[in-house]
């Protein structure tokens, strides 16, 4: 075993002693080590209960066989983090989360690990650490939060975002916003439509990592406990099989990982989020193959914010291994891959089925022949920008209008809710990437100001920042080479009109490329905002949002 370098011998009796000092016994210590990251704390509703699913991992991992050993794990709640500095900090927590793994992986000797994240960067930071660390591992989420009916409208977190922009334009009051406050998350799990943490978790399972059921089970059902006790069951397969991440994670892993990305019209993030832990497992994905899945992949399911249904409507209709069978009807997945399971994708959905057409459509009748995420480049974005094309209203797939340019999403959020964005303006919000923010933040707030104001056919919204999973509308981000490293978005000017043909992937705006060239000659890069701390070090580190926001 992996973990004998720790516990076998004369020469590991101080190694041995320490165990016992904390209650291990001789039986204990002569099992398998299985590491237990465990990112539970009392900030985010999606970890709140992350104890209760720790407690059943570990229970599974004892009755395999194996001694769990728990540790604990840093999470940051991007809805409460949203809209201030401290969203800054959200993007780069991916990092810390992985190199934290990986140290208390590797320094311990694991023989297997099971990783428990629910939310946003949590997810892709313990997956990141999987592959890094490449033992035997298995990812298993807290469970989605549900959505209820309230006054005959399904609620979620972004109900409340939206309804700050509706109330700053008179259309609703603050009693009608309380009311709201009161019932859009009523209990634990990651935020109920196929925001960024959904997104995330249900791709987990599609990448072989995460049981089935692993992405839709609602956090408060029974059955998401019994799934935490199979994968503490499962990872002592996984040891005793030697079946290690990289024998799961390849090239065509990630491209079914984005097939079935384009299928349930995740968020933008998994753009963000898959290349960086393809580049863990070795793998390489750029922008290109993004939109070559996207141009063939139908999207089959509208979840909220591009549609009515939630992540529990998902898991009534047969979950992501009913969207995966859809898929395999045309051939449009890789069937032999090796998951944590023991068994291949094939075999895994076998017998899946889709139980509801209305959530999973067939695949002979998308919403879209194309997938859910397009890639645009032009002169504005010359490595690329990201859009959900799946919660773009029609009117707004084509669109021309005038810049209305800010330097940072505070200014940006301070003219919306003035009132001084009209109808056909295009809001450009920049310095705001990866390296400029620093941090990258989600900008949920002005998006869904937009949207309450009832704007989004009418307004877009460009930064080299990032959007929330939760926004919808012409939001597009992601826009490479960022303006704090001397993009071309740096050169755009107040009332420039700006040219967006998303079924055409282009983002352009209608100045000369000689004038952007003169534009920039006289560009001077701003000082930058945050130089000390981890965000300093973060800023001078990372690199593009095109290439996953890795650090060099």
């Amino acid at each position: 075993m992996k973990s004998d370098i720790v516990k076998k011998g004369v020469e590991r009796a101080p190694h041995r002693s320490l165990f016992k000092a904390m209650g291990y016994t001789d039986e204990e210590i002569n099992r398998p080590l299985i590491g237990v990251a465990n990112s539970k704390n009392e900030i985010i509703p999606g970890h709140i209960h992350l104890d209760k699913i720790t407690e059943a991992v570990k229970a599974g991992i004892r009755m395999a066989g194996g001694t769990p050993v728990e540790f604990g794990a840093i999470g940051v709640c991007d809805g409460i983090a949203m809209g201030h500095m401290g969203m800054k900090y959200s993007l780069p927590t991916r990092e810390l989360i992985a190199d934290s793994c990986e140290a208390m992986g590797l320094a311990h000797s694991f023989d297997g690990m099971v990783f428990i994240p629910n939310c946003d960067k949590i997810v892709p930071g313990m997956l990141m650490a999987a592959a890094r660390i490449n033992v035997p591992a298995v990812v298993v989420s807290g469970g989605p939060m549900l959505s209820i009916n309230h006054n005959g409208k399904q609620l979620d977190l972004n109900s409340l975002f939206e309804a700050v922009g509706a109330c700053k334009a008179g259309q609703m009051t603050e009693e009608e916003v309380a009311d709201l406050e009161d019932h859009a998350c009523p209990g634990c799990g990651s935020c109920s439509g196929m925001f960024t943490a959904n997104s995330m978790n249900c791709l987990t399972e599609v990448l072989g990592m995460g049981l089935p059921g692993n992405g839709t089970i609602p956090a408060v059902y029974a059955e998401r406990i019994r799934l935490a006790k199979y994968a503490g069951m499962k990872v002592m397969e996984l040891v005793e099989k030697d079946i290690k991440p990289s024998d799961i994670l390849n090239a065509k892993t990630f491209e079914n990982a984005l097939t079935v990305d384009m299928a349930l019209g995740c968020s933008t993030n998994s753009v963000l989020h898959l290349p960086a832990i393809a580049n863990e497992a070795g793998v390489e994905i750029n922008l290109d193959i993004i939109n070559e899945i996207s141009g063939r992949v139908p999207n089959l399911c509208k979840l909220a914010p591009a549609g009515r249904h939630h992540i529990q409507d998902l898991y009534a209709a047969g979950g992501v291994q009913a969207v995966m069978k859809e898929l395999s009807q045309k051939g449009l997945l890789h069937l032999d891959l090796m998951t944590v399971t023991g068994k291949t994708v094939g075999e895994n959905i076998k017998n899946a089925k889709v139980k509801d057409r209305e959530v999973i459509r067939s695949i002979d009748n998308p919403y879209s022949t194309t997938g859910g995420i397009a890639v645009l480049r032009g002169n504005i974005a010359p490595d690329g920008a990201v859009v959900k094309r799946s919660a773009v209203a029609a009117e707004m797939l084509v669109h021309k209008g005038p810049a209305r340019v800010f330097d940072s999403e505070d200014d940006a959020i301070k003219a919306i809710y003035g009132g001084n964005i009209k109808k056909g303006d295009v809001v450009v919000i920049r310095y705001e990437g990866p390296r400029g923010g620093p941090g990258m933040r989600e900008m949920l707030g002005p998006t869904s100001a937009i949207a309450g104001m009832g704007l989004d056919k009418d307004v877009a919204l460009i930064t080299d920042g990032r959007f929330s999973g939760a926004s919808r509308g012409a939001s597009i981000g992601h826009v490479s080479p960022e303006a704090m490293e001397g993009g071309p978005i740096a050169a755009v000017k107040e009332g420039d009109i700006i040219n967006i043909d998303i079924p055409s992937g282009k983002l352009n705006v209608e100045v000369s490329d000689e004038e952007i060239r003169n534009r920039m000659k006289k560009w001077i890069a701003p000082k930058p905002r945050i130089t000390s701390g981890y965000l300093g070090r973060y800023a001078r580190l990372v690199s593009s949002a095109s290439t996953g926001a890795v650090l060099k």
